[in-house]
């Protein structure tokens, strides 16, 4: 076995592959650029090599810089995680040159599956049911309306050498042909190197379902199971789970199958995932084929008891699958929800800064993998996502309840993320009945993300909760209790919205009588502490907990809850109060996230209309188009191309 490797990428990946590694007594190296330095995956590992400045471009990205550090260090082998080098030609073949193992398929595979055009014309060739479309490569924008033309609307413009969601627009008419082929093709080059493009018909309301093949260098073969991958945003995978809760025996089997007759035909070694879209009436195509170790593949590790990485490895090596088809079974169900840097109440926007808290849920079926610690920084260079959060069950309902637990027990302050909106997926309804597409984010948030409204009962025993706290931490303040229980209070959010409760103190915690039921609160929550654990009329329920001018607030389910605990003669007299209005901001196009400006593509004194795009921002390696709201005339232009901004600063500014 290898006596030690390195680790060709960062974050949460590089910790991972680190962690296997460990297990099974190999030493680790692992690989830092400038922004990284202190970075978690570079102190687990047992040595790090500095490889330059904090874009990947000049880092991560350059074969040169690995194999130096391999030879530093004596690394005899390479696990490339995912994203940057993970699917390099190149690499693999600069690698094989200096003697160096790489731990992941042959050149045959990357070849012919990194590059989305060959790999469909491939597919077509060993029988693979693949999705219409023009392989041929696109010139330019106009090519790129006219090819759309002859496909029929929607279609998808994509990158050639893309993945992660990258370099992929859909487009519905010209107009957005021309300008998704522009943003792909950005996308690409800055993302991969690799500005080629290619057009396909976009299925509408497909499931996203890929399935895990594993091989040996010995002519063994096998698939380990199907994961859905339905719930998307921009192309983007947020929530995946295995197995998927459309497929039946067959049609896992004869999806499966096809995978693995694929792999065979590009003589595949290692773990890989091929990735299918499919039909409502069970039909599926073929999508593309990913040669390296998927973000999601915790899922896969969890119903099917294998480590990927560490087969990973010992096929690097030269050993056997001792696993065969046979041997396979899926046992459980279990869910992964992505971490990420960005907004939601935003538009998703990215998001940067300092860990300020960070506190991981824990459980005997909760898995978290992460490549940060409170105190880590979240850069604008590298990709948004900090984490994946895993739970198990035995059931569906059991692996999201347990999903739901630990989005209440996930703690992140210092940045913008998305844990109430993965938090508010899970608890859907159409999702937890599995009714799956990727169309399921934009039609179930057209508007975008603007919070949760939760279910009456629920709202009404996260009101009785924060009389618990407000109650508990007035007696910290050395105020008399007595006073303030068995008696009545008003629990209200702004001026619209308020819950009349008398409160009767009860051992471990209060009886609540809101709208004539009784609601039973039970805790052993002490003031100082972020979480409340409690039950509530026999439910066992967790919610995070901020306290600031006279407010409890209550994090749960997705939802923020800011209760005012007052009595009934201050809550008449808050009505009194007045509310702060926002500042008009309409004259201004603002920098929604930190940024460099790409493109500004208007001038002082036009006229622009609702809708025109005015400028593009890029931001963690992702283009962020952003257009009129409403038609006016551009007054003054504040950045150029090249300028990076923070957030809020004034791109231009209307009469």
């Amino acid at each position: 076995m290898f006596k030690k490797i390195l680790i060709a990428n960062r974050g949460e990946i590089a910790c991972r592959v680190i962690r296997s590694a460990q297990e099974m007594g190999i030493k680790t190296v692992a690989v830092y650029s400038e922004a990284d330095d202190g970075a978690v995956h570079m102190r687990m590992a047992d040595e790090a090599v500095h490889i330059g400045p904090a874009a990947a471009a000049e880092s991560y990205l350059i074969i040169d810089k690995i194999i130096d550090a391999c030879k530093q260090t004596g690394a005899e082998a390479v696990h490339p995680g995912y994203g940057f080098l993970s699917e390099n030609q190149a690499f693999a073949d600069a690698l094989d040159e200096a003697g160096i193992a790489f731990i992941g398929p042959g050149q045959k595979a990357i070849a012919s599956m990194g590059d989305k055009i060959a790999s469909k014309k491939l597919a077509l060739g060993a029988g693979v049911s693949t999705v219409p479309g023009n392989l041929d490569l696109i010139e330019d924008a106009e090519h790129a309306v006219k090819i759309s033309g002859e496909i029929g609307y929607p279609v998808m413009i994509k990158a050639s050498a893309g993945g992660g969601g990258k370099g992929m627009r859909v487009a519905n008419d010209d107009d957005e042909a021309r300008e998704g082929f522009q943003s792909a093709k950005n996308e690409a080059i800055s993302s991969f190197g690799d500005d080629r493009i290619f057009i396909e018909k976009f299925v509408v309301d497909p499931r996203h379902i890929e399935i895990q093949v594993l091989a040996d260098k010995h002519g063994n073969c096998i698939y380990l199971g199907e994961r859905e991958c339905s719930i998307q945003r921009r192309h983007q995978k947020v929530i995946e789970e295995a197995p998927s809760p459309f497929l039946d025996e067959e049609l896992r089997k004869a999806m499966g199958e096809q995978a693995v007759a694929l792999a065979r035909e590009v003589d595949y070694h290692s773990a890989g995932t091929v990735e299918f879209i499919v039909g409502a009436d069970r039909s599926f195509y073929f999508l593309e084929m990913n040669t390296r170790l998927q973000v999601e593949h915790p899922v896969t590790e969890l119903i099917t008891g294998v480590d990927l990485v560490e087969q990973m490895i010992r096929i690097a090596y030269g050993e056997k699958l001792e696993l065969q088809q046979a041997d396979v079974t899926l046992t459980g169900w279990a869910v992964e929800s992505r971490l990420y840097a960005e907004d939601p109440y935003r538009g998703f926007l990215p998001s940067i800064g300092r860990l300020r808290r960070y506190t991981i849920p824990k459980g005997e079926n909760v898995r978290v993998d992460t490549g940060v610690t409170e105190g880590s920084e979240i850069t604008m260079f590298y990709d948004p996502m900090i984490a994946k959060l895993v739970t198990y069950g035995d059931t569906r309902e059991d692996a999201i309840e347990e999903m739901g637990r630990a989005l209440d027990a996930y703690e992140v302050k210092g940045i913008a993320h998305n844990v109430n909106f993965l938090n508010a997926v899970c608890n859907h309804p159409r999702f937890k009945s599995g009714n799956l597409t990727t169309g399921f984010i934009a039609e179930e948030y057209p508007d975008g993300f603007t919070g949760v409204e939760l279910e009456s009962d629920i709202y009404e025993k996260l009101a009785a909760l924060a009389v618990l706290v407000q109650l508990r931490h007035s007696a910290r303040s050395k105020k008399k209790v007595a006073e303030r229980i068995g008696d009545s209070w008003i629990v209200s959010e702004g001026k619209e919205k308020s819950l009349a409760v008398h409160v009767e103190d009860i051992k471990g915690g209060i009886d609540a009588e809101i709208n004539g039921a009784i609601i039973a609160v039970r805790s052993k929550w002490k003031p100082g502490k972020r979480f409340v654990k409690a039950e509530i009329n026999g439910r066992k329920m967790i919610a995070q907990l901020e306290l600031f001018r006279g407010i409890v607030q209550l994090t749960h389910a997705g939802a923020i809850l800011k209760f005012a605990v007052q009595r009934p003669a201050v809550a008449e007299l808050a009505k009194l109060m007045p509310i702060k209005v926002a500042p008009d901001m309409s004259k201004y196009l603002l920098c929604p996230m930190p940024g460099m400006i790409v493109s500004v593509q208007v001038e002082e004194g036009e006229e622009i209309k609702a809708g025109q795009t005015l400028a593009v921002v890029e931001a963690m390696k992702m283009e962020n188009i952003l257009k009129a709201e409403n038609d006016g005339v551009v007054s003054k232009v504040n950045a150029g191309a090249g300028d990076t901004l923070a957030v809020d600063d004034i791109i231009l500014e209307f009469e």
